[in-house]
Formats: structure tokens, sequence, C-alpha cells
């Protein structure tokens, strides 16, 4: 993985590392006392180094996403937290910097961050992280690694750079790789479909309506110039575990502008993607979803499967939405973390005891045992949105192809 390093002219001696103080999106506690590490003398013609590639951690993680795993990693502490091999020393974060980015910068696994994190009471919005503050990483005296806020950045210091606690503070994933799912829903909960308005009739009598047909709702309760996604109900989605339906797919059609509220309520359509038809549901125009979530590996035994990709490609990469059969019922939340397997394929072995099939030609293969092989690692989700069976995930990184019904559980 590419990491951002801060060169520094260190002198002779010793440099000190500071212990951090916890933070608060798990929660607050005083770190260990941090040993002094030695450091070696910079090279006379250290100041001549070339400038790194300005390039954010978020970036790095990407471009070593496809990165071999079997890279030795750093020693791991007591706690079990595995250091980047990478890792800097420390990074000033920049625009465009998600957490999972900076941590993977840090961390081999990057959802125990909460592990070497520490709050500083002493700061504004400890538990938040903001563009031009510096992370540094130091050791406890029992090994245990730490990151500490270092130094404050402007955004951080001046609220009069920022309207709401919120503003400006990196979020925990990549808001350009979700924000077209969150302004089309492209998943429908089985309470969506009974509650959502629904479109009951076009003007002047069509069967269909397209860009620039008014359209009129039924049970909206809406402002005048508000909008709204229209989605059709297509394929249910159902369980592999059990068969039951848990969702349905939903095709966005076109973008409600409501021009006159009422009962029914009446709009226009624009931003049309297919033709809208009677019955199509109403939803709001963003799904609510936090941006900033902790990182964290669930605490209960997950085992479930990816049901659905929400742009209908059969091959799943890094940073699209997917759709998991595990929900709040199995203690799945927003920020929980999962490993992804590549479901292992049933096979028959020709060759094993019944090998004399072998010489019966495709004839003989049906009587051939069936073999089930392995389930082998492709991948790690990040869940940012749960119901009560389904959750939305985004895949954060991708070592092979991802399909559905591939298996996800606790990495």
């Amino acid at each position: 993985m590419v990491s951002n390093r801060i060169p520094v002219r260190v002198t002779a001696g010793l440099l000190l590392f500071v212990v951090l103080s916890g933070c608060s999106w798990f929660h607050h506690r005083e770190g260990p006392a941090v040993s002094a590490m030695p450091s070696a003398s910079a090279p006379p013609d250290s100041e001549e180094a070339p400038p790194v590639d300005e390039m954010t951690a978020t970036e790095a993680a990407i471009n070593g996403a496809g990165a071999s795993s079997e890279a030795a990693p750093a020693p791991a502490g007591e706690s079990g937290v595995v250091l980047n091999p990478s890792a800097p020393k420390s990074y000033t974060v920049k625009r465009g910097d998600t957490l999972w980015g900076i941590a993977s910068m840090f961390l081999r696994d990057p959802w125990l961050w909460p592990e070497v994190w520490y709050i500083n009471p002493q700061v504004a919005n400890p538990h938040l992280i903001y563009p031009g503050d510096t992370l540094a990483l130091a050791f406890g005296r029992d090994g245990k690694p730490m990151i500490r806020l270092e130094q404050a950045g402007a955004v951080r210091l001046d609220p009069r750079l920022r309207s709401s606690p919120l503003d400006g503070a990196i979020p925990t994933i990549p808001y350009a790789s979700i924000q077209a799912f969150l302004s089309r829903p492209s998943v429908l909960t089985k309470e969506q479909i009974q509650e959502a308005p629904h479109v009951v009739a076009f003007r002047d009598e069509h069967v269909v309506a397209g860009m620039g047909h008014e359209v009129y709702i039924a049970n909206l309760e809406a402002n005048p110039n508000s909008r709204y996604s229209i989605v059709h109900v297509d394929e249910p989605l159902r369980d592999p575990d059990d068969g039951k339906v848990v969702g349905y797919a939903g095709i966005y059609t076109a973008t409600a502008l409501v021009s006159q509220p009422g009962h029914p309520a009446k709009a226009l359509l624009t931003d049309t993607a297919r033709e809208t038809l009677q019955g199509d549901k109403v939803l709001g125009a963003d799904l609510d979803v936090p941006l900033n979530f902790m990182l964290r590996a669930p605490r209960n035994d997950v085992h479930g499967r990816i049901i659905y990709v929400v742009d209908g490609t059969q091959v799943i990469g890094q940073y699209q939405v997917v759709v998991i059969n595990r929900g709040k019922r199995h203690g799945i939340d927003a920020g929980h973390v999962l490993a992804v397997d590549q479901a292992g394929k049933v096979v028959r072995d020709v060759y094993g005891r019944q090998g004399f099939t072998r010489y019966l030609g495709g004839a003989g293969t049906s009587f051939s045992p069936k073999v089930k092989l392995p389930d082998e690692r492709a991948g790690t989700l990040l869940v940012f949105k749960s119901f009560d069976r389904i959750s939305y995930a985004l895949v954060v990184g991708a070592s092979n192809t991802i399909h559905v019904q591939d298996v996800v559980h606790n990495p």
C-alpha cells in the first residue's frame, strides 16, 4: 500500500512518542505510558529528497487494494492489532480522505482502528477527524501501537469554518460511491412498499408517463417544489436460508417535482430513466444514512450471503453497493465490517474411487461423487445501512471477483 509520509529532519538522539487518549466512538480510557523510540539520524542530503506524492489515504488504500496479502505484516501487540508494513510515522489528513482509507494506511485490519485511536479531551470534537489534522503513530511500553492527534488542523480549531459540528469532518466511507444509491433507492423493504405513497394516475389519460409529464400521487404529504424518487417494484429478493422474501429490487424511473400538494398531490416528472407506471412507489430523494460511524467487527457470529448487487452486474468490484441477508435481528448495524468469501463450487470427482466412469465419457460423470470446494477470501464489506433482515454494504476491498451468493462472515 502506498502511504503518505511527512518528511522530517530528525536530530540525533531519541524521538519521544506521546501516548494517545481514547476515542469516544467506542470507549473512553487513558492510554498507557509510551516508551521513547530511538531513531536514526537523518542523512546529510535528506533535505534534498523529492517530495512524496500528495495522495490521499483513501487513494492509497484503493491503489493498494490489489496488493498481495502474503506480505509479511508488522508484529502484533498484545491486543492482536497488526500494523500495515508501510504504516507512516505521521500523516496529515487531506480533503477527500475517509476513515477507512486512513485506517487502512496504518493497520492491516482497518476495523481495529478503535483499538489504537484515543480521545484527547482537550481537543474539540476529538471523535471526528478533520482535514489538516496530523496523526502520529506511537508505541506503548507493552509494544501496543497507538495513533494520536498530534496537531489539530484549522478546520477543527476555527468553528467559523464549519456550520455544524459534522461539517468538514472526513466521512467513514467515500460519499461519492453511495451518492447515486442514496438518491435513487434500488432496494425496497416490504415495509417501504406497504407504506410508501404511489402513483395513482396520469394527467391527460396517459397509460405511461415520461419526461415532462404530470402525475398524481396518493398518500403524499409534501410541500411545493419538494423532490421525490419514483421507483418501480421489480423482482423479490429471497433469503437463501429459508426462501422467505426479505425485500424487492427497485428500478428508478424518474424524479417527481411536486407542483401542487393535496390528496392526491400533483407532480412533474424530471430526470427520467424509464417509463413510470401506475402503482410505482414514491420515496424520499435521499436515504437517511450516517456518513460518520464507528468501524468494528460484529460482536456475535455472523454467517450470511450477498443476495443482490445494486447495479445488476454479475461480477462485483470495489466500491459497489450490495445487499446481504443479515440485518438488525442478526446484530448487524452501520459500521460493521464483514469478510467476503467466494463460495466454493460443487464439482464431480471423476478420478476418485469411481474413476472407471471417466472411461464412459460424458455420460459417466453423473455417477461420480460430488465434492464441495472450499470458500476462498475475496474481499471486505462495510455495512452502512441495516434493516430487520437485510443490510446495505459497500465493497471496500476486493482481492478477487465477488458474486451474488458469496458468503459473508466475521472478519
